[in-house]
């Protein structure tokens, strides 16, 4: 039986859409198709689509332009209408969680559980006590079936619709794998959202998304500064490459820039303290950030003051083939911490659970 292809990764984030395609064979993975269009600003706000049309007209700018004959395609959603919980529950099998599972989510999620696609995945099972650890997801019908049709109206066709958390664990196992009996996070930082997925033995076991990202920086500068959304953006991105040669990029956007930082860090130190309040994984050995937000400079290096922990960017074609006569290395290395979400779901495949 022959294998089936691995889907287009397609990540629809609220600054630009990333596209990958992967080649899985006995050789490994290899990068087929990478490619990332800007999206206008407004387009998606807090994970929803505002302007579906220009987010459709940028993906079939993408297709045509690759040539891309497959259609299948993954996608995944973020934010307020995405419920993630761990939740402890009797032991019961397979077929008696699949009946009980909607009336016990009605206790966990904060929506109307006739208006949410339920996922769920049994973690552990501890039969000492009787219970069992499952992984409850809940995402809300509308923001999915939106994706969904912004995906077909492009003329691609969804077959997987995932979380951003999950993505970056799929990118994350696929690079790195997890090592046994450490705790990792991973954290992917957007425009608009931070996604933080702690996993403890290859196990997701608390997962929070803060409405923060890039765009608080280019907003401070705007303000603090008092100059165009569009100024902003541009020293928001000298202060992100250092210098650039032509720009002069005032001191100010490096104390803005560096007082944003600090905020986003003590966000992510709090949901990092609550877990480690609440649960009984024990230390934290490392923190990885994705996301176009992780390549500001300071970044990294205030989180990690603040958490006390490692902090590296995320490489997730450390494990993938890139040819270089096809692609330009250069600018490969500069995109590896915007490409996990997509990498992620070029993994997946149709048919996938």
């Amino acid at each position: 039986m022959a294998r089936r292809k691995n889907a287009l990764g397609l990540d629809i984030g609220s600054s630009s859409v990333k596209l990958v395609q992967l080649r899985e064979s006995k050789k490994g993975i290899q990068l087929a198709n990478f490619s990332m269009a800007p999206l206008p600003t407004e387009a998606i706000v807090d994970g929803a689509l505002m302007n579906a049309s220009a987010v459709v007209e940028t993906i079939q700018g993408m297709v045509a332009a690759q040539k891309l004959k497959l259609k299948d395609c993954a996608v995944s959603i973020s934010g307020h209408s995405v419920i993630i919980k761990k939740i402890s529950l009797p032991a019961m099998t397979q077929e008696e969680l699949d009946e009980s599972i909607k009336w016990e989510a009605e206790q966990y999620i904060p929506f109307d559980v006739n208006d949410v696609y339920l996922d769920y995945q049994i973690l552990q099972s501890r039969p000492e006590q009787g219970q069992m650890d499952v992984l409850l997801v809940a995402a809300k019908k509308e923001i999915v079936d939106e994706y969904a049709g912004v995906v077909r109206e492009a003329g691609l066709e969804p077959v997987v619709v995932d979380v951003d958390a999950f993505t970056v664990y799929n990118a994350f196992e696929a690079s790195y794998g997890f090592p046994p009996g450490e705790t990792v996070v991973l954290i992917d930082i957007g425009a608009g959202t931070i996604n933080i997925n702690v996993v403890s033995n290859g196990v997701s076991t608390f997962t929070r998304d803060i409405s923060m990202g890039g765009n608080q920086y280019t907003e401070e500068i705007q303000k603090q500064l008092n100059v165009s959304y569009d100024e902003a953006e541009a020293y928001k991105r000298g202060g992100e490459a250092g210098i650039d040669a032509d720009s002069v990029v005032p001191q100010e956007v490096e104390q803005v820039m560096a007082a944003v930082s600090e905020s986003m860090a003590s966000e992510i130190h709090r949901s990092l303290d609550f877990y480690l309040a609440t649960s009984s994984e024990g230390r934290v050995a490392r923190v990885y950030l994705s996301g176009g937000t992780a390549k500001v400079p300071s970044l990294a290096r205030i989180i990690e003051d603040k958490v006390g922990v490692a902090v590296e960017l995320i490489d997730p074609f450390r494990n993938i083939q890139i040819d270089p006569k096809v692609f330009n290395l250069d600018y490969i290395n500069e995109i590896r911490p915007l490409a996990a979400v997509a990498v992620g779901l070029g993994l997946r495949r149709a048919g996938d659970k």
